[in-house]
């Protein structure tokens, strides 16, 4: 790997110590084009920390695993969202998931949705924005919203963004769900009570039960080999209530993976039982 002039020192048996450490977590694959991106992100904590070079950041991340492990896959871990992003989604959702819901709820009166991999919160609350334009007021609505890296959920959580993250919405959607003031924004009280955020490891125990109505899991299944994007599959299925519904990303598809899914619309999947 060509050397480039770095304020620290990382050589390429720096980064495979690291990608490994960050594959035998998260099960994310790491190519070697991410050798610069792992040094730009890891450097803030090297510096945090006063160490020299990453060969000590390596050392300290074996020496100091519980502390430092948190940062250091919060820093590796790539975070890219907006609200309503792939708009083709919601369009789906209003108009052919929620009126299917609907009727097949009838007597519970209840919707649950998985938001995985939710990064800042926009596409939960964008999720529970399009469930309440659309779903009676007396239904039971609830969102869990999960991500790996607990940084974001933070984010996610408080629901306070900077008020250029808005500018794709409608001014009647802005002045019915969000908060302004000062160049910020904040979503409202009632968009937050819908959703559960919770930090979670995909390649972990997942505690909830379901059964789910629909889940979005979009720009995750990327980062996987062929063999845990089936079993990740296998375990979205298990979670989905019968013939509902799973939305991955854009750049993502379940084509020649065996999987209880058929594709029903771009990048939307339908359990087939």
């Amino acid at each position: 790997m060509q050397e480039k002039s770095r304020e620290f020192e990382f050589t390429q048996k720096d980064f495979n110590f690291l990608r490994k450490l960050s594959n035998e977590h998260s099960g994310i694959l790491v190519p070697d084009g991410k050798f610069d991106m792992f040094y730009s992100r890891l450097s803030k904590r090297i510096r945090t920390l006063g160490l020299k070079n990453f060969k000590q950041y390596c050392d300290y991340l074996e020496r100091h695993h519980e502390d430092e492990f948190t940062n250091f896959i919060n820093a590796v871990t790539t975070n890219l969202t907006a609200f309503f992003r792939e708009n083709h989604h919601f369009d789906y959702l209003r108009d052919t998931v929620i009126p299917d819901v609907l009727k097949r709820n009838k007597a519970s009166r209840q919707i649950r949705v998985w938001s995985a991999g939710c990064s800042t919160g926009e596409e939960p609350y964008s999720l529970a924005m399009m469930l309440l334009e659309n779903v009676p007021d007396d239904w039971d609505i609830k969102i869990l919203a999960t991500d790996l890296d607990t940084n974001v959920l933070s984010t996610a959580i408080e629901g306070i963004y900077s008020v250029d993250r808005i500018q794709g919405l409608s001014e009647p959607r802005i002045k019915q769900w969000f908060l302004k003031g000062s160049g910020r924004v904040k979503v409202k009280p009632e968009l937050q009570a819908l959703i559960r955020f919770k930090q979670l490891n995909l390649m972990q125990e997942w505690p909830m039960k379901g059964p789910f109505d629909f889940i979005f899991c979009r720009n995750v299944l990327i980062y996987f080999d062929r063999d845990t994007k089936e079993r990740l599959a296998s375990r979205y299925a298990a979670m989905l209530a019968p013939h509902a519904w799973l939305f991955i990303g854009h750049s993502e598809s379940l084509h020649q993976l065996t999987t209880d899914f058929s594709l029903v619309g771009n990048t939307i999947y339908k359990k087939v039982n």
